[in-house]
């Protein structure tokens, strides 16, 4: 069960984000943490998307901040669930993306960046 206050650590995931701290960031995650985003298998293709352990978690985030530097977060909604938080929210290109981050022990063991689709062509990621 999820131990903390979601909408107290969104705050802090954003303001985090928005100061492009990345230590106040990574704070919140497992040394073994698997993060999965469309964006990094972009950035980073030889990862198929995948980034597995905090320090290439910090490697794959430093280098999306070198490319993104106005990079810039609005949250626009927040769910919780079982362990889970759903953080929904705009990015600096005005697109919303959500944020699944599944915890445990009071620290995130898997996140999972998504993006919408072209809901007439499934494959076609907008973000």
């Amino acid at each position: 069960m999820t131990t903390f206050d979601p909408a107290t650590f969104a705050a802090h995931w954003r303001a985090a984000w928005n100061a492009h701290d990345l230590d106040a960031v990574l704070a919140h995650f497992h040394d073994d943490v698997t993060f999965t985003s469309p964006v990094a298998a972009s950035l980073l293709p030889e990862t198929g998307g995948v980034i597995r352990g905090k320090a290439a978690l910090r490697a794959y985030w430093e280098e999306g901040l070198r490319r993104i530097p106005d990079l810039h977060f609005t949250i626009e909604a927040v769910f919780a669930g079982i362990d889970t938080l759903v953080i929904q929210y705009i990015n600096q290109k005005g697109v919303s993306v959500s944020e699944v981050l599944v915890f445990d022990a009071g620290l995130v063991r898997e996140g999972h960046g998504t993006y919408p689709t072209d809901i007439d062509n499934p494959a076609g990621a907008t973000g």
